[in-house]
């Protein structure tokens, strides 16, 4: 008895930790209006063999408008002002972009710079791992374009994002430094094509 007591016990302290991650992911997308930080990436490959790391860093203002600055090992700019989704490779000195109702939907940019995550997403709990509390979020829309996406919280602070895509290729980003709710200049979101630059709109 004693035993089936404390399995009981236990398992509704593990269920209630993993809850938390539910909730610190709706306190995130509803608390922090703006938000900054630094990031690594890994990509690993389906079979798990390859992998490319870059970082950069990661700027935000709900509703809808983010600034991606991939910095190594090549940089790489996407913003989104709102209205339009811009992606600019320095190296091809190349910008393209979509209306951010077809770029985003649901999508990783839009879990974190959105405002609609219960609209786009069914949230579960998911167990604890690498010391961060993981919730998964699946898209409702069945064209998001990934298998799967798990964000993770060092207790209120979000620290990481896993990505599964349709191929089944995973991107796991860690973010450093995070801080919330802080003045960030509007022209942060805005972006000009370079003089020169070829510029495809779809």
């Amino acid at each position: 008895m004693k035993n089936l007591l404390a399995a009981a016990l236990l398992g509704g302290a593990v269920f209630a930790a993993h809850a938390d991650a539910v909730d610190s992911l709706r306190e995130f997308v509803r608390e922090a209006k703006t938000g900054r930080a630094s990031f690594t990436q890994t990509v690993t490959s389906p079979d798990g063999a390859k992998k490319k790391n870059s970082s950069g860093s990661f700027e935000f203002a709900r509703p809808n408008r983010f600034r991606f600055s991939y910095a190594k090992p090549f940089e790489q700019t996407i913003v989104a002002d709102g209205q339009k989704v811009w992606i600019y490779d320095v190296d091809l000195n190349q910008a393209s972009s979509r209306k951010i109702g077809q770029a985003l939907g649901a999508t990783p940019a839009a879990l974190l710079a959105g405002g609609s995550l219960d609209k786009d997403f069914d949230l579960s709990p998911l167990p604890a791992k690498d010391g961060l509390e993981w919730v998964q979020a699946a898209p409702k829309s069945k064209d998001g374009g990934f298998q799967s996406l798990h964000v993770g919280f060092k207790g209120k602070t979000l620290a990481a994002l896993e990505i599964v895509d349709n191929f089944g290729q995973r991107s796991l980003l860690q973010f450093n430094g995070v801080a919330t709710n802080v003045s960030i200049a509007p022209e942060s979101f805005s972006f000009t094509p370079p003089k020169g630059a070829d510029v495809i709109e779809q």
